[in-house]
């Protein structure tokens, strides 16, 4: 009803009106569209037919003018005959198209058009036409015959007599539209007549409904207060009006004052009861089960919860006391801090919550049938002295009308001063209970004390000898204190000792490598040249004393080199550098380099590489072939016959032990060397892998070496991240074996790999190998070394060798003279550049670095900044091969870089290339 639209009485009139006044509109619209239709009828009737009735005669008049104007030419032979004649046969058409156009709507007139014009073509065509032709002509002969028989007049009689019947079907057809006109005119009057009759009904039957609903309607109302009124105080009655104006506004306000008494009775009574409820009880808890559960039985609630303040240290804290429809004691959290979700916001703010759009993340309210979400919270502080004590949080499953939520504020008003009583006398029980209980233990107490006192005294005495134990403790710490930080002094003295003593090791290393090449490089070239004999001059006796010179000067060469890279590796300054490897040329390569060895020994060397081992890896190729040679060569040396067997495959994934899983690594690949010589014991698998150690003296004295093959083996495979294992019978032979990852992802910290070498060693050899080896067969072939081609690149060349020994001087003075040079020398870096400022250009400069006064780092600047000699090729000569010193090298200025001793076929291919470029 509050949604019908509203129609006062004012209103119910004005419509009244306005429907008499729409009525009357609608009937002159009516009216008016009437006479229209007859106006456009008429109009039509006049301009239509007129028009037909004109085309008609200008066409019957141009077909005139044509037979006029074709006799007149015809009789005189006058052209200007001719001028009408040509102007209605022009015009004819465009008015027959015009009448044509007003007949649209009148299928039989048009026809009959079309036969007119059909006429009046054939006349032209068979009389007009050719007989203005012939006079043309002067065919008086033709003319005379023509009009004998004169088929144009039977043309023009059935012309005229088609026009005839058209125009008596035009008239008709007036005629019908002029009494059709007529009976609507009649129509039209008789509409009218309804129309007014039906407007002054209409008119009547409003006003008769206008009024019975106003006088029913006030009837009504007058009823309803009398029963009212009759009921002596009993409110239950309202007022039903079903109108929408101002009566049922009068009913409507009625009904609201009774209404609002009939809440204030209400409202009062549940007060009156709420207050008396809540008397006589002595604790909050059972005030609060009682207050929650008059409420929601005056409210409605079906879910609540009771929060009384109490303090603590972290302030004042809202503590749960009662609950509604409590399930297991879930409805609501069990504390609150003030301004801590909405109950501790309530008691902040000192104001009423009303939540209607509840979320569903609320508690649910059980029921015997499920849990149903309430529609309406309501959080209500509880103030005494202008004091949150309590806050009170009511659910419902309907909204709490205004009448509900006034009844809470109401009863809350007084239930402040409830609430405090009731602690007040709690307090007061509680503190009489305290202070009984304090007497008892005060008395008990006493007795204590005086127990405690003797106690007291008995323990002092102990604490003052602890007090001095303490004292001696303290000095002899503090003497120890100093004696760690001396200590610790100490150890860091001997660390600088150390890192100082590493340093002199490494430049004594340097300076005696150094020392110990130059002499030797002179060695090696010489020996070299003697072992050639080239001029014949030597016996062969003094050709095997060359040869065991050059073999001497190389095995200390490898001696140096390995006490060097020993020194590298314990100092930990060996650099790895990681790159790929192809390690399917890697068979070729033992083959190239051992293949010699094997063929002078008769030893048979078998290369056995697995299909599932990758073409490439990622490892320092130089310290790998540095093993895999060493592996070798201790393989060739303690091999008298039989052979030695190079096996290369990868290891299965099933073989990998936990430790080889830790590595970052692509694969691991087993690179086993087995030969059939002597054989090692059991008890010195380990002692072979220190440095200066063989397997026992006699063995030293049999076959030579240092004793540091495999220990740099063993540093150089742990740099590369894996190790060298070994199995060995004495008599029977043995197997080296490499496992080594590919670094494709960088190095390996070897210590944090921490293998269990026993355990890896024995789970690789207890696996069967799976994978399928491929043995490589080449035919075992000595190797020759190459000499360099074209040697008349080195003729008439101008070549300073910078030397401070003689020695080398000499020796490569008298290999390069036989090669066809032009040798200069000097003796440090002044005299090279006071000869090069002096002398002829040189072609080529072989440039010692380690020379007194000025040495070749400088002396190689100068060439290149101050002479501006930017293209000559400078090769640089050392044997101080410590670290960096290629890089040193070229960043001073030299083209290229070897290291003493020289290998001569090394010299002329390096500088055949740069002299070439």
């Amino acid at each position: 009803m509050e949604n019908k639209m509203r129609f006062g009485i004012k209103s119910k009139i004005i419509i009244g009106y306005l429907i008499v006044i729409v009525c009357l509109f609608i009937a002159f619209i009516v009216l008016n569209s009437q006479i229209s239709s007859l106006q456009k009828e008429r109009n039509f009737i006049i301009d239509h037919d007129i028009e037909v009735h004109d085309l008609t005669n200008r066409i019957e008049k141009h077909l005139l003018d044509m037979e006029t104007g074709q006799r007149g030419y015809i009789i005189t032979g006058e052209a200007s005959y001719l001028e009408p004649y040509n102007s209605a046969a022009s015009s004819w058409e465009k008015d027959y198209n015009a009448l044509y156009q007003l007949l649209n709507n009148n299928p039989n007139q048009q026809e009959k058009l079309e036969k007119i014009k059909g006429s009046i073509q054939d006349w032209i065509e068979a009389a007009g036409e050719p007989t203005i032709a012939l006079k043309k002509e002067n065919n008086t002969k033709e003319l005379q015959q023509f009009f004998e028989k004169d088929p144009g007049r039977q043309y023009m009689d059935d012309i005229r007599s088609q026009f005839t019947s058209f125009r008596n079907v035009e008239k008709k057809s007036t005629e019908t539209r002029a009494t059709e006109l007529d009976e609507k005119n009649q129509k039209i009057k008789i509409g009218l007549y309804g129309l007014l009759l039906f407007v002054t009904l209409i008119s009547l039957a409003i006003a008769i409904v206008l009024s019975n609903s106003i006088v029913n309607t006030i009837k009504e109302v007058t009823q309803t207060i009398k029963r009212i009124t009759a009921s002596k105080g009993e409110l239950k009655g309202r007022i039903k009006v079903r109108s929408n104006d101002e009566i049922k506004d009068l009913g409507i306000a009625t009904n609201a004052l009774l209404e609002n008494i009939e809440e204030r009775n209400w409202l009062q009574t549940n007060i009156a009861h709420a207050v008396t409820m809540y008397q006589g009880i002595a604790s909050v808890d059972k005030l609060a089960e009682k207050f929650l559960f008059t409420v929601s039985e005056m409210t409605g609630a079906s879910f609540g919860a009771f929060y009384v303040r109490e303090e603590n240290d972290k302030g004042d804290l809202f503590v749960k006391q009662a609950a509604f429809a409590d399930r297991k004691g879930d409805a609501g959290r069990e504390s609150f801090l003030i301004g801590e979700g909405l109950i501790g916001q309530a008691a902040l703010e000192k104001r009423t919550l009303v939540i209607n759009d509840v979320p569903d993340t609320y508690q649910l309210i059980a029921s015997g049938l499920g849990d149903v979400k309430p529609k309406s919270i309501f959080i209500v502080p509880v103030l005494f002295e202008d004091e949150v004590i309590a806050v009170i949080e009511l659910a419902s499953l309907h909204e709490l009308t205004v009448l509900e939520q006034e009844l809470i504020s109401q009863v809350i008003e007084t239930f402040g001063l409830t609430i405090n009583g009731v602690i007040r006398r709690m307090e007061i029980a509680r503190l009489l209970k305290e202070s009984q209980a304090m007497t008892e233990e005060l008395q008990a107490q006493s007795e204590e004390l005086q127990t405690q006192s003797e106690e007291l005294q008995m323990q002092s005495e102990e604490l003052r000898m602890i007090n001095e134990q303490l004292e001696e403790r303290t000095k002899d710490a503090e003497e120890k204190s100093f004696e760690l930080e001396a200590a610790k002094e100490d150890l860091e003295e001997k660390a600088h000792q150390l890192e100082l003593n590493s340093q002199y090791k490494s430049e004594f290393l340097a300076n005696m490598s150094h020392e110990l090449r130059t002499p030797l490089n002179s060695i090696l070239i010489l020996s070299e040249m003697l072992e050639e004999n080239a001029a014949k001059t030597l016996s062969e006796d003094e050709e095997e004393y060359a040869r065991i010179i050059h073999s001497s000067g190389k095995d200390l060469l490898a001696l140096i080199n390995d006490i060097l890279d020993l020194s590298k590796v314990e100092s930990g300054k060996l650099d790895v550098l990681l790159a790929e490897m192809n390690m399917s040329e890697l068979p070729d390569q033992i083959e190239r380099n051992f293949s010699h060895v094997a063929e002078q020994k008769k030893v048979q060397l078998k290369i056995n590489k697995a299909q599932d081992v990758p073409n490439i890896i990622h490892t320092d190729e130089k310290r790998f072939q540095q093993i895999v040679k060493n592996l070798l060569s201790n393989a060739f040396k303690f091999t008298e016959s039989g052979s030695v067997t190079v096996s290369i495959q990868r290891v299965a994934d099933h073989r990998l032990t936990t430790a080889m899983r830790t590595v970052d690594t692509d694969c691991w690949l087993e690179i086993a060397v087995a030969d059939t010589g002597i054989g090692i014991p059991k008890e010195k698998h380990q002692l072979i892998f220190e440095a200066f150690q063989q397997a026992d003296g006699a063995t030293v004295r049999k076959y030579g070496g240092t004793g540091l093959g495999l220990s740099i083996c063993s540093e150089f495979a742990k740099l590369l991240g894996g190790w060298i294992s070994l199995s060995s019978e004495v008599g029977k032979g043995s197997t080296f074996t490499l496992y080594l990852p590919s670094l494709s992802n960088g190095l390996v910290d070897y210590e944090k790999v921490n293998f269990a070498y026993e355990e890896v060693a024995v789970s690789i050899e207890e696996a069967e190998p799976e994978a399928e080896i491929t043995e490589i067969d080449h035919p075992v072939q000595p190797v020759e070394p190459s000499l360099p081609d074209d040697e008349n690149v080195f003729q008439d060349k101008r070549v300073l060798i910078v030397d401070d020994d003689q020695r080398n001087i000499f020796a490569l003075k008298t290999a390069l003279a036989k090669q066809g040079m032009t040798i200069m020398t000097a003796h440090n870096g002044i005299e090279c550049l006071e000869m090069m400022k002096n002398s002829e250009p040189f072609d080529l400069i072989l440039m010692d670095i380690m020379m007194p006064q000025m040495d070749g780092y400088e002396a190689m600047q100068k060439i290149r900044e101050e002479l501006k000699l930017v293209d000559l090729p400078i090769i640089a000569l050392t044997a101080k091969a410590m670290k960096n010193d290629r890089e040193k090298c070229l960043e001073a200025g030299a083209s290229d870089y070897i290291s003493k001793p020289l290998d001569l076929n090394q010299l002329f291919s390096v500088m055949r290339v740069w002299l070439v470029n």
